[in-house]
């Protein structure tokens, strides 16, 4: 067998998978805070593998596959499991199938995306990334969750809604960021998703964690809240959108 450069994005992949088996043994263990912290530990492994492909342009459709498979188990089996032994298994039948949905619709969106590969918008991911709503999951558990104590009465009434929100918004064709190159001119380009970035890991440093999740409750916000603002604009100016559906239709003709 011989070793290529492509052995290094696919490293940090293995390293993904890693931490997500990981998570599920600290789950089936109890202990939900390390499990977390894997789930966590997985994106960052995870964001890393994409960047060392672009480095060593060694980017390839086996690449894409493994990493897809990765994720499966990081952000949808570890955290599907890790809910549900923190608490829906008290809520049988209910609890199980709540507890499969980030996992089902996780598997949704990554085989959505694989199969639109080539005609996917690079400043937009169609949908609510599965690494997004694993992490939200995870975050939650951390902000929440007390040794002994468990969850309490409120915050085990906003799991069940959460889980099923960031499951439907994975499998939406809402707008989400997608992470911008880290280069002078990915900084041109997209400044204030920068801006926004920086400040937020400067935050969650200076918390040491806490602002994890008001920061994710923020992104996964983002998608509700750039449709509603468009519908509106789109109500209020209809000439325009009209005018530009035309525009469409003539150059579309003229090509």
């Amino acid at each position: 067998m011989r070793i290529t450069r492509a052995v290094v994005p696919s490293l940090f992949t293995v390293l993904n998978m890693f931490c997500g088996f990981g998570s599920v043994i600290r789950t089936a263990q109890g202990d939900y805070v390390l499990a977390s912290w894997f789930i966590l530990l997985a994106a960052v492994f995870d964001a890393f593998d994409g960047v060392m492909a672009r480095i060593t342009k060694s980017s390839s459709d086996f690449g894409v596959q493994f990493d897809s498979l990765s994720d499966i188990v990081s952000f949808g089996v570890a955290p599907s499991f890790l809910v549900y032994n923190l608490y829906l298994h008290t809520q049988e039948p209910f609890g199980m199938l709540v507890a499969s949905m980030p996992m089902v619709f996780g598997a949704l969106r990554l085989a959505r995306f694989n199969s639109q590969l080539g005609s996917y918008d690079r400043d937009f991911f169609k949908g609510l990334p599965i690494p997004g709503a694993a992490m939200m999951i995870a975050a939650f558990v951390l902000s929440f969750y007390r040794e002994g104590a468990g969850l309490n009465s409120l915050e085990t009434s906003l799991l069940v809604p959460m889980l099923i929100i960031l499951s439907l918004l994975m499998v939406s064709s809402m707008k989400y960021d997608t992470i911008p190159k880290f280069s002078t001119r990915g900084i041109k380009q997209h400044p204030l998703r920068f801006t926004i970035g920086i400040a937020a890991l400067t935050a969650i440093a200076i918390t040491r964690g806490q602002a994890l999740f008001p920061f994710l409750v923020f992104y996964v916000a983002t998608g509700p809240l750039r449709y509603i603002v468009r519908f509106i604009q789109h109500s209020l100016h209809p000439v325009g959108k009209n005018l530009e559906e035309k525009d469409t239709e003539i150059t579309s003709v003229d090509v």
